[in-house]
């Protein structure tokens, strides 16, 4: 459920120029009622999955791919790539803020730990 869910909100955050590019593709092809619905919405799904929303996840899908991952364990290894991902951002602004205060050895540890879990 949490997976449809997911896909849902994908296709929510369409831009709204994606929505009406849809919208003046199916008015060009004179479609109407449930025929317009169902091409608007793989329309704009579409376009989500072709500009994917966080480009960290486009590079964690990419290695994914590379290790021919599928399945369960594609989707665990782009949560844990991209999480990671995120961490180290933390670690490295922490430690870039440690240097700007001239902080060295455990005072330096110390404040970076703090950081990052404040963060």
């Amino acid at each position: 459920m949490t997976v449809f869910l997911f896909g849902m909100g994908v296709a929510h955050s369409a831009t709204p120029a994606a929505q009406q590019e849809c919208d003046a593709q199916a008015s060009a092809k004179k479609l109407a009622g449930a025929a317009k619905t169902s091409f608007v919405g793989k329309c704009v799904k579409d376009a989500a999955a072709a500009a994917p929303v966080n480009p960290k996840a486009a590079q964690c899908e990419k290695a994914a791919a590379d290790k021919k991952l599928a399945g369960a364990a594609k989707n665990s290894f782009i949560q844990k790539c991209v999480k990671t991902d995120a961490a180290t951002d933390k670690a490295s602004q922490c430690e870039k803020a440690a240097a700007d205060k001239k902080l060295a050895g455990a005072a330096k540890n110390s404040f970076v730990q703090k950081c990052v879990k404040t963060a």
